[in-house]
């Protein structure tokens, strides 16, 4: 079963197509971001906001969030927690 998680400002993903949530510091990821806007295929999702995490998306998306990766990755952890409870 696929589950959705809030990723800011009413912005849902599915986490079952998240391959990594990174810290948008480094230049390495500065520049998939660039690549992604100019290709067409960036998600932002921060509503005007810093972003503080990139998402990289299954289908070599990537989608943009004003949320830190640690706060994504942990209502991701909490929502797979609560389907093996279920």
């Amino acid at each position: 079963m696929n589950t959705l998680i809030h990723i800011g400002f009413g912005n849902i993903v599915n986490t079952a197509k998240i391959i990594a949530i990174v810290s948008p510091e480094s230049a390495p990821v500065r520049r998939m971001v660039q690549n992604a806007k100019e290709k067409g295929t960036a998600i932002d999702a921060t509503q005007g906001r810093k972003t503080k995490s990139v998402l990289v998306m299954e289908n070599s998306q990537i989608v943009l969030s004003a949320l830190l990766p640690e706060t994504i990755a942990g209502r991701a952890r909490n929502e797979s927690e609560d389907l093996e409870e279920e």
